[in-house]
């Protein structure tokens, strides 16, 4: 058995799982018992962010514990260097056998990255997504007047996004994936190796992303008495920043939709998540039954969030809350507090750098991006540095964007000519309706969340032209590599 002082890990990542719709966030409808059942156990962290509002940047960030712009992880379609170091890497230094099962969205035939094995495929590990170029949308002209609307020019979809109208009761092969993933998560766990040096299981659940199908009884859990419609006030809509209507008009996310078929897509992620949920405890269960719950650090966040209609928005790709945020919730019963609740801003990158530093791995040494959460939760910290930095470099966009919250500010910045803003503070205004990056009582606000993000990118025109030549060049080879040819 290993030594008291060197934990277990059960790390349990979900996909597009927003924490507000969980009755552990604060939600009066989706139940999410075992999630609190983590909560009495654990901490709670009441404002942690993704590091990328996207599948393969975020979970590349969160395996390096490195900023998407550090490690050059721009879209869903970037494998991860090969010699980029990841958490597994280190944690076999120091003795661990490590297993990642489901998920972790890391592309091409070596995406392991430092796990010893994989129990369980990784459905999402094909490189696969296509690869989008910023250069094929419009940008102004260079003589645009100042009232030059950009928007009538974005893409527009042929029909709108089609998950909303397909949404139903039933299974889907999400959750035949998520069932294997979670065979193979109790096996490993059951076997007596367990017992003989510390592990690292990752387990990658893929629910609650779309399509939005979930099994019964848990459609019909919500479906249709106890689920709600989105909080868009009058006119809100109708007055979206054009990072929003870029994303509308894209991907068909404004419908129109009927207000059933709203309900329907609103329920099955409700339901996804409630089966979900279901799962967790089960694992906390067999933990228990075979006698590794004492010595085992649970760790559970996600990739990214869903913005489930609000704000006119499905999926992802913005830094609204419901798609940037996530959960997070660690537990080592008897070691770390339990029943606590962290309000400080943290993310993703702050996650790897404690799982380093719980498994005697110095995070300091290795130059990551993220910080210890241990001297928060210990009460230790004097000060936290209260701040997540997100990105997104990817589709859905046409140039860098940045996210920066620190404390109740959130400043969202999208790079370019003319460059945008959103400015929000989350303490008045928790629903992000009133967008203040104009305001001259918050200017100064805006010039110091700006001025971080900029420090982080170095010379942001430069990285710029980075991405744009990435795509050209990654365009290129999938063409080549998927063109049929005559010999």
């Amino acid at each position: 058995m290993p030594p008291s002082d060197t934990p277990n890990f059960l790390i349990i990542m979900s996909d597009e799982h927003g924490p507000m719709f969980s009755s552990t966030y604060g939600h009066r409808l989706v139940d999410t018992s075992n999630m609190d059942r983590l909560a009495a156990r654990g901490t709670t962290f009441d404002a942690h962010y993704s590091n990328s509002p996207l599948c393969v940047p975020s979970r590349l960030s969160f395996m390096t514990g490195k900023f998407v712009s550090t490690i050059r992880g721009w879209d869903n379609a970037t494998p991860l260097y090969l010699g980029e170091l990841t958490w597994p890497y280190l944690l076999r230094s120091r003795g661990y056998d490590t297993a990642l099962d489901g998920k972790m969205h890391m592309l091409g035939r070596h995406a392991l990255h430092g796990f010893d094995e994989q129990i369980a495929h990784d459905p999402h590990a094909a490189n696969a997504h296509p690869v989008f170029t910023w250069d094929d949308t419009p940008r102004p002209p260079a003589n645009a007047p100042d009232d030059y609307d950009l928007s009538e020019h974005f893409p527009q979809a042929g029909e709108p996004w089609p998950e909303v109208i397909n949404a139903r009761s039933g299974t889907s092969k999400v959750i035949e994936d998520d069932q294997t993933f979670e065979d193979a998560a109790h096996a490993y766990l059951r076997d007596p190796a367990r017992r003989e040096k510390p592990f690292a299981l990752c387990v990658g659940f893929i629910a609650p992303h779309f399509p939005f199908a979930v099994p019964e009884p848990y459609f019909s859990r919500y479906y249709p008495d106890r689920v709600d419609m989105p909080n868009n006030p009058p006119g809100h809509l109708e007055d979206l920043p054009v990072a929003a209507v870029r994303l509308r008009r894209m991907f068909g996310l404004g419908g129109p939709y009927t207000d059933d078929q709203v309900m329907r897509a609103r329920a099955a992620y409700y339901g996804m998540i409630d089966q979900l949920d279901d799962r967790i405890g089960r694992l906390m269960d067999t933990l228990e039954a075979e006698g590794l719950a004492e010595n085992t650090v649970i760790i559970h966040t996600s990739d990214h969030g869903e913005m489930l209609g609000e704000h006119g928005l499905w999926r992802k790709m913005c830094f609204y809350e419901q798609s940037a945020r996530v959960p997070l919730q660690i537990s080592w019963p008897g070691r770390l507090p339990e029943g606590q609740r962290i309000a400080g801003v943290t993310s993703n990158v702050d996650v790897t750098a404690t799982i380093l530093d719980l498994a005697g791995v110095s995070p300091a040494e290795w130059n990551l991006d993220g910080d210890s959460l241990l001297p928060l939760m210990r009460g230790e910290a004097a000060e936290w540095k209260d701040e997540a930095f997100v990105e997104h470099l990817a589709h859905g966009t046409d140039r860098p964007r940045a996210m920066i919250r620190s404390g109740k500010y959130k400043l969202s910045y999208n790079h370019g000519s003319p460059p945008e803003f959103e400015l929000y503070d989350l303490e008045a205004d928790p629903g992000e309706f009133d967008n203040r990056a104009d305001d001259p009582a918050l200017r100064d606000v805006r010039d110091r969340l700006l001025a971080r993000i900029l420090d982080k990118w170095g010379d942001a025109d430069a990285m710029d032209a980075e991405i744009r030549a990435s795509q050209k060049a990654r365009l290129l080879m999938r063409e080549v590599m998927t063109a049929d040819r005559d010999f």
